[in-house]
């Protein structure tokens, strides 16, 4: 059993979010949700964005650091798109994680650190044709992180959703995201 940090997209803590983290604890883990949009939730990514703009990123990481202060060190970092930040930059910082879950985005590895850190495994998710994490350059920014993590493993899937693994949403993909969620509980396993 781990203790998972699921770091929710730019749409907010949805139900989509919601529910995959349900998912999770019903395979035996205990997942925190942070609400980093302070309850707002968005109906579009271009809505979200907004938002996220008008706060600003720092403001989002910082929100997401603060979420996990009272927590203990020893926790999974996971994050979907948006939601990669916190978790990306938690994984790298912050002592004693046991790992990162870093679905749909990926950020330069220079971004929060020089290197990955030793003993930390992380799991990278995305679409081989996603538009975002392909087209972005977020792919790019994954094989970074993957080769240099003693233990890190990146999944592309085929198709051009970015939002996946959310069933509530048009872009699921149920094959995906059952292949998806049992990578994740293997990775759990030996976190």
């Amino acid at each position: 059993m781990a203790t998972i940090v699921l770091f929710h997209h730019i749409l907010g803590l949805t139900p989509g979010v919601t529910a995959f983290a349900d998912d999770l604890r019903e395979a035996g883990h205990i997942v925190h949700t942070p609400d980093l949009f302070e309850g707002r939730t968005f109906g579009g990514m271009e809505e979200g964005m907004g938002y996220v703009q008008e706060i600003g990123f720092g403001a989002v990481i910082e929100r997401g650091t603060r979420a996990v202060e009272d927590l203990p060190a020893d926790v999974v970092y996971a994050g979907f798109s948006l939601g990669v930040l916190c978790a990306q930059k938690l994984a790298q910082t912050r002592s004693g994680a046991r790992g990162a879950l870093l679905y749909y985005s990926c950020v330069p590895l220079s971004e929060f650190g020089d290197a990955w850190p030793d003993g930390v495994p992380v799991q990278v998710h995305g679409m081989d044709a996603d538009p975002i994490f392909v087209g972005e350059g977020d792919v790019d920014f994954a094989r970074e992180v993957v080769e240099s993590a003693e233990q890190g493993e990146l999944f592309l899937y085929p198709g051009d959703q970015h939002y996946f693994a959310d069933r509530t949403l048009p872009s699921y993909d149920p094959d995906a995201a059952a292949l998806l969620f049992s990578r994740t509980l293997a990775f759990l396993k030996s976190a």
